[in-house]
């Protein structure tokens, strides 16, 4: 059992909640049972590392299950160890390092995709991770990130998906206008999320949410600017019908996200 908070091993794991230290290993923390079962099941191969006290161990058959379904060995620690690793102050006594596997933006757009999240210059990391999940909820084929936007390996976006990360793919560091033209070259429209746009109700209207889509959001304080808007197709703001001032990047997001996933699935069976 590992048992020293303060060895080269644990400082080594403990580094990756700075993003020098993801930039230079390729590799993030994914901590808690849901984010490592998520792992497990879905990307075994890119686990490169597997934690947990005693208690957490014995807690999850299922993941103990997993993991040896997975071949992946479990390294037992104390809890002081941890929570030394962990970004989270009860880390639920499981942490995996985990391998980063960026999607490039070309694989992304080769594979056809219907719906896709263009994240730009989003900065809150809780805003992302819900978009990633949101995205996944919606059956979105991929999220893209561009340079500007927080890095999805944050220890605070890999909470926020749930585990929704592994579940799709994620371009990261783009270029947008490398995205758009990808995306147009694909077959897709740009549809942009702004409170200056057309309402959205008559998009639903005139029947473009059911078109293949790539919706592009922008930072939460300032929005989508200019030169981004005008690499849009059409943008178009949620309607507000009661007296809030506006929503949330990440509530707006999902509404749009949905929107289309409705629009396109519709007819379909449940």
């Amino acid at each position: 059992m590992l048992e020293n908070p303060r060895s080269p091993r644990v400082r080594a794991v403990a580094k990756l909640t700075k993003r020098s230290a993801r930039a230079e290993t390729g590799l993030f923390l994914s901590e808690g049972p849901q984010a490592v079962r998520e792992a497990l099941t879905y990307s075994p191969e890119a686990i490169v590392e597997l934690f947990a006290t005693p208690t957490g161990w014995d807690k999850h058959p299922d993941i103990r299950a997993k993991a040896s379904d997975a071949d992946v060995t479990v390294e037992l620690v104390t809890e002081y160890v941890l929570n030394a690793m962990a970004d989270t102050v009860t880390p639920q006594g499981l942490v995996a390092v985990v391998r980063q596997t960026p999607t490039s933006v070309r694989d992304i757009f080769d594979a056809s995709p219907r719906l896709v999240a263009i994240c730009e210059e989003i900065r809150d990391p809780g805003n992302l991770g819900t978009i990633i999940r949101a995205a996944d909820a919606a059956g979105a084929d991929a999220v893209v990130l561009t340079g500007r936007t927080v890095d999805p390996y944050n220890p605070k976006v890999v909470r926020a998906t749930t585990g929704s990360l592994f579940h799709l793919p994620v371009a990261v560091g783009a270029e947008l206008d490398d995205v758009v033209a990808h995306a147009h070259a694909a077959g897709l429209m740009i549809l942009a999320a702004d409170v200056k746009g057309d309402d959205l109700l008559q998009a639903r209207a005139d029947g473009v949410l059911a078109e293949a889509t790539g919706w592009l959001f922008g930072n939460e304080a300032r929005g989508l600017d200019d030169d981004a808007l005008g690499r849009a197709d059409r943008v178009l703001k949620l309607p507000i019908f009661g007296r809030a001032e506006s929503l949330n990047l990440a509530t707006a997001a999902s509404v749009c996200l949905y929107e289309s996933a409705f629009a396109q699935r519709a007819g379909e069976p449940a």
